[in-house]
C-alpha cells in the first residue's frame, strides 16, 4: 500500500469558505485564467499563481496543499480541491511567523521555506523550515480551522525541506536537505529518527543521499519520502531551479544504498525546471504529481502530470520515446474522481465590504490589526498610513504594512479606487506592482495638496531611492487606479477622475520583476511620515478582469 493512500473523513468547508471567492469577485464573468478546459481535460499551468514548493496529501476523496511563503503573513497557505485540477484557498497554517519580533519587519527570501503536508494519527502535519532556525511543526484536525502554533523540533542554522515518514514497523524519520548559504554545504538529503509523536527528533543524521558522488548533479533538495511495494522512494529535483530535473532515489533498506534514476526533464518542452513537487495516489488507483515552475516574474507556477510507474519507478510526463523519462505534458485528461468539483476562481477582487479582508491577502511582515479597518468607512477599506522603514534607500522594501496578494495570472486588468473625498489630505499610497523592482501610481503630498504621482524604484534590495514623477494636483471625489499586465511581464498604469471617462495612460512601460524567491505581487498601501502620522487612504475596491482575447 502506498504511504499516500490516506483514508478518512475530509472536514467539511463551511458555507463561508465555500462561497469565499464568488463574494470578492463581483463583475467578473470568467476566469484570469483557465486549467480546467470544461471537456474533461485540462492545461498546464493548474495554477498560473505563485505557489512556491508545493506539497499535496489526499485524506479520503479530497486533496490538500500548502507551499512555501517566505516572509509573508499569514503564511503557509492551506489549498483545498477534489480533483487536482480546481484548487480552493481556504485557509493559512501560520497566522504570523515566529519568532514574533524578527517578523515584525520583512525578511526577503526568509522565513517559511519548502513544507511537507500528511496525515497521521488522525490529524494534519506541516513540518517546515525555516533555514535561519530550524524545523517547526504545526498541527491540526481541520485544516480549514485553527492549527496549532508552531513548535521547533530541531534547531539550527541551514536545515530545509523536511519530510517525514512514519514506517510500518513504528519507527519515525526525518529526512532533510541544507542550505549552503547557513550550513557551509549543500548536494546531500540527511536521515534523522525522529519519535512517533514528533516529541522529539535525533540529533545524529546520516547523509543518505549524496549528490557530489553523481556526475553532473548539483543542488539536490526539496525531497519528499514515500514507501511503496517494499521500496522507500526520495522524490528530488536537481541541477537547481531554473534549469534542473526530477530525480527518484530507491532502497529496499531506508538508509540504502539507494538506486538513481532521472525520471522527468524538460526535454523538448517549454517547461524549464522541472522542480519539486509532490506524488498522489488517488482514490482510482491513478498517479498523478504536482510540481513548479519557475516563471521569473510570475513566480512558481504549479504543473499536474501522469504518472506511470513501469518496474517500480515513476515516470513522470509523458514518455514519448519509452526511454523511462518522462517530459512535462501542456495538457492531459484530467484526474478520474467522484467527486468532480465546479471550475474554480482564485480570490482576487475585493469590494472590502465583509468584516474581513479577503483571503487572498497578505502583509510583508508580521502585521497588527490596527494597520487598516473594514468599518471606519462603510464599505471601504481604510488604510492607515504606517511609516517607511528605509533601511535600503527612500524606498518601500523594508515597510511592513504593504497589503499584497500574488499575481494571479499570465495576463489580466486590475482597477481600484481611492475616495478622495474621505481619505486625509496628506494621504500617500496607491496601487502597488511590488517587486525587487517596483512602481506604483496613487497619491502623494506635495506643497500640501494632493498629487497624482507615478513611482518607481529599480534595485529596491540593493538600496535604490525612489524617483517620483508628479502629474500634478489631483481633483474630484474619486480616483481609479489601473494597470494592465502583459504577456511579457510588462505593466502599463492609467488613471481616471471621472468614472465614465476613458483612462489617461501614465508613466512609462514598468518591466516587471519577481522578489527575493517570489513573484511579482500586487499591492494596496499607505504610508506616512513624521510629519504627516494620522494619515489614511480609503479604498473602495479592487477588481480584477481577464484581458479580451483577440
Amino acid at each position: 500500500m502506498s504511504a499516500v493512500l490516506l483514508l478518512g473523513c475530509q472536514p467539511r468547508l463551511n458555507k463561508d469558505q465555500e462561497n469565499l471567492s464568488v463574494a470578492t469577485q463581483k463583475g467578473i464573468s470568467q476566469l484570469l485564467w483557465e486549467s480546467d478546459l470544461g471537456d474533461g481535460n485540462y492545461q498546464n499551468p493548474i495554477l498560473h499563481i505563485d505557489y512556491s514548493d508545493p506539497d499535496v496529501v489526499r485524506v479520503g476523496g479530497g486533496y490538500y496543499m500548502t507551499a512555501s511563503s517566505f516572509n509573508a503573513a499569514p503564511g503557509l497557505p492551506i489549498l483545498h480541491s477534489t480533483d487536482l485540477v480546481n484548487w480552493q484557498l481556504i485557509n493559512y497554517a501560520l497566522p504570523q511567523q515566529v519568532p514574533l519580533e524578527v517578523f515584525e519587519i520583512p525578511q526577503h527570501g526568509n522565513g517559511v521555506w519548502a513544507p511537507n503536508i500528511r496525515f497521521h494519527d488522525d490529524k494534519f502535519w506541516i513540518f517546515y523550515p525555516d533555514p535561519d532556525f530550524g524545523i517547526y511543526v504545526v498541527t491540526a484536525t481541520d485544516p480549514a480551522k485553527e492549527w496549532s502554533k508552531p513548535k521547533l523540533i530541531l534547531a539550527g542554522k541551514g536545515l530545509i525541506d523536511p519530510t517525514p515518514l512514519w514506517d510500518g514497523d513504528g519507527q519515525a524519520w526525518l529526512l532533510h536537505a541544507w542550505a549552503k548559504s547557513r550550513a557551509g554545504f549543500n548536494n546531500v538529503l540527511s536521515l534523522r529518527q525522529m519519535a512517533k509523536d514528533v516529541s522529539w527528533v535525533s540529533d545524529d543524521y546520516e547523509h543518505i543521499i549524496d549528490g557530489h558522488s553523481l556526475p553532473g548533479y548539483r543542488t539536490v533538495e526539496g525531497p519528499k519520502f514515500y514507501k511503496r511495494n517494499g521500496y522507500y522512494y526520495i522524490f528530488a529535483p536537481a541541477g537547481g531551479v531554473e534549469t534542473g530535473w526530477k530525480t527518484v532515489f530507491r532502497a529496499k533498506n531506508i538508509k540504502g544504498p539507494y538506486e538513481t534514476k532521472i525520471v522527468m526533464a524538460q526535454e523538448s518542452s517549454l517547461i524549464n525546471g522541472p522542480h519539486q513537487g509532490s506524488w498522489i495516489h488517488t482514490e482510482k488507483n491513478e498517479d498523478w504529481f504536482i510540481h513548479f515552475q519557475s516563471r521569473k516574474a510570475y513566480g512558481r507556477v504549479l504543473h499536474l502530470q501522469p504518472v506511470k510507474w513501469i518496474n517500480d519507478w515513476p515516470v513522470i510526463g509523458d514518455d514519448a520515446d519509452g526511454d523511462g523519462v518522462g517530459q512535462p505534458v501542456y495538457t492531459h485528461l484530467k484526474p478520474a474522481t467522484d467527486n468532480a468539483g465546479k471550475i474554480k476562481r482564485q480570490p482576487t477582487s475585493d469590494e472590502f465590504d465583509l468584516d474581513k479582508l479577503g483571503i487572498q491577502w497578505q502583509w510583508n511582515a508580521n502585521y497588527k490589526e490596527d494597520w487598516y479597518s473594514l468599518t471606519a468607512s462603510s464599505g471601504k477599506l481604510r488604510l492607515f498610513g504606517q511609516p517607511k522603514i528605509n533601511t535600503t534607500g527612500d524606498n518601500l522594501w523594508m515597510t511592513p504594512s504593504l497589503l499584497l496578494q500574488k499575481n494571479p495570472a499570465l495576463t489580466y486588468e486590475v482597477i481600484t479606487q481611492v475616495d478622495l473625498a474621505n481619505s486625509s489630505e496628506k494621504a500617500e499610497g496607491g496601487l502597488l506592482v511590488f517587486g525587487e523592482n517596483y512602481s506604483w501610481i496613487g497619491i502623494k503630498p506635495i506643497e500640501g495638496k494632493p498629487h497624482l504621482v507615478y513611482v518607481s524604484c529599480t534595485g529596491a534590495r540593493k538600496g535604490c531611492n525612489e524617483s517620483v514623477h508628479d502629474y500634478g494636483p489631483i481633483d474630484g471625489a474619486t480616483l481609479e487606479l489601473r494597470y494592465i499586465m502583459n504577456a511579457d511581464a510588462t505593466v502599463v498604469f492609467s488613471y481616471r477622475t471621472d468614472s465614465s471617462g476613458r483612462y489617461k495612460v501614465i508613466g512609462e512601460h514598468f518591466n516587471a520583476v519577481r522578489g527575493r524567491w517570489v513573484g511579482v505581487k500586487v499591492g494596496l498601501f499607505s504610508v506616512s511620515t513624521t510629519s504627516n502620522s494620522g494619515t489614511y487612504l480609503d479604498i473602495d475596491y479592487i477588481r480584477f478582469s481577464p484581458l479580451p482575447r483577440r
